[in-house]
């Protein structure tokens, strides 16, 4: 038989293997290997590897794996992704090429996963055909477009005085033990149905807090819309430092395929404390309170991922809750004044009024929303304007009480609606209330509905009319008018 090239079918195996012996060229291969000098705390230094890249994916012979994280001239340093037992100095260390990434997709929605999507509720493997990479730039301005429609959060007080619009980054800020986490999952609840997909990031807790966080989600049937990314206390380092980065790539898919996200970092505190750990160990020069000189960075560049797209680019968004532990109320202090700076706006929690009763404790004179009032519902800021008004007015006032002066007795009716006015805005953990709802309690105190009650039978009453509202039709559309016929029992 002839031995004719042209003969071959062009897809067979003989005709692949006769093109690549045609190509085929004797050219030296260079490959480099380094070598583990010394390990610890999470962290290892490795030399040999000349052409390594910041976060760049590096492989040990053990099977652990490390991402790149400090240069210098003849060493590199690595954060410890995964570490066995068995890895040691003088470990041989090879290139990936990669950058870290994490599955992403409908698949994660209940499930548990690390900032490496590995499975932590003991089910398998969620099957994600798509992956994002944990750390990318973020959408440019003419992608991204103006706040205009509501985060409704359930929350008497923020949706009325603090409104949140989809793709705004508002700070939960205040002490430990004040709340935060608990408002942070009374918003994820009330996500439900209405076609917002939320990942909780938990960074750096205890198990128990963690497994309470999931059980209150669950026993309130709200684990079908939630990703949970958990990096523990006890886990790496480098892993609490990649948590918020992995949970914003997997809300980054959706928001880009033109759906609504919401993202809870809990806590921020304690990711740059992790940050700062590695920075120091990994010998960077340290700056004020300690912290590396690009802390800001670290977190603006994840917040400026969250925002609104504009409909040529998907129309999506991406809503930011981070929360930021304070101590002793001081709002001055490094961290969160730079969160502060970089959101826009914040809901602050104040230890004074948790000791007084007053849940949530949230501080409406120094919290404040800077865009959220563009997307707050037209017939719900008309209300609340005339509202925040007469509070704010009532926390002048109450001041002059506490010296036993005596009032006039237009103060001394002011002081009465305000007092009033405090005992409907509390509010119990785990009770979202509905827009419409909000918008009934607004008109009823409004119009007097709750003038002269006595205080104990406040509560009472808001709860009949909430489920007064529960049994009719009204929308935020209808007049005015419909609305305080309603109240006032009328057709």
């Amino acid at each position: 038989m002839k031995n004719d090239r042209s003969s071959v079918p062009s897809r067979s195996p003989l005709a692949t293997q006769l093109r690549w012996l045609t190509t085929y060229r004797f050219e030296p291969e260079s490959l480099e290997k380094g070598k583990v000098v010394s390990l610890g705390d999470g962290i290892i230094w490795i030399e040999g590897l000349p052409s390594a890249e910041i976060d760049e994916i590096l492989r040990c012979e053990d099977g652990s794996r490390a991402m790149v994280f400090q240069l210098s001239e003849t060493l590199a340093g690595a954060i410890m992704l995964e570490q066995t037992e068995e890895l040691s100095a003088g470990a041989i260390v090879r290139h990936s090429g990669a950058r870290l990434s994490t599955g992403v997709g409908d698949t994660l929605l209940g499930r548990v996963v690390d900032p490496l999507g590995v499975p932590l509720d003991g089910d398998p493997a969620p099957k994600c055909t798509d992956r994002n990479n944990l750390d990318v730039p973020s959408p440019p301005i003419i992608a991204r477009n103006f706040v205009n429609k509501p985060l409704l959060t359930g929350n008497k007080i923020i949706d009325t005085l603090i409104p949140i619009g989809k793709g705004q980054r508002q700070l939960l800020i205040g002490d430990n033990g004040l709340g935060k986490s608990s408002v942070a999952v009374d918003i994820v609840i009330n996500q439900k149905d209405k076609g917002v997909r939320c990942v909780y990031v938990l960074v750096g807790q205890k198990r128990s807090s963690v497994l309470n966080t999931i059980q209150m989600l669950k026993e309130n049937d709200a684990l079908s819309h939630v990703v949970f990314v958990v990096a523990e206390a006890t886990a790496l380092p480098g892993l609490r430092y990649l948590a918020p980065f992995a949970g914003c790539a997997i809300a980054e898919y959706w928001m880009r395929r033109g759906q609504d996200t919401l993202v809870v970092y809990d806590d921020l505190t304690a990711h740059a404390n992790s940050y700062r750990e590695l920075s120091l160990l990994l010998r960077r020069p340290p700056g004020r309170e300690a912290f590396p000189a690009d802390i800001f960075f670290l977190h603006s560049r994840l917040l400026e991922r969250s925002t609104c797209l504009s409909p040529e680019f998907g129309g999506g968004s991406m809503t930011a809750l981070p929360i930021i532990e304070t101590k002793e109320g001081e709002i001055a202090s490094y961290i969160p004044t730079n969160l502060i700076s970089i959101t826009d706006g914040q809901v602050y929690f104040d230890a004074g009024l948790f000791s007084s009763g007053f849940l949530p404790a949230i501080d409406i004179t120094r919290s404040v929303s800077r865009v959220g009032g563009r997307a707050q519902p037209e017939a719900i800021k008309e209300e609340a304007g005339r509202m925040k008004l007469d509070y704010l007015q009532f926390l002048e006032l109450e001041v002059f009480t506490r010296f036993g002066a005596k009032l006039e007795a237009s103060i001394q009716t002011k002081i009465s609606r305000g007092k009033v006015l405090r005992e409907i805005l509390k509010q119990d953990r785990l009770s979202p209330i509905p827009i419409e709802a909000q918008l009934a309690w607004l008109i009823a105190f409004n119009e007097g509905s709750f003038d002269g009650m006595d205080l104990a039978r406040v509560k009472g009453e808001t709860e009949r009319l909430f489920q007064r509202v529960r049994e009719r039709a009204l929308s935020l559309s209808d007049p005015r008018d419909s609305w305080k016929a309603f109240l006032a029992g009328r057709p």
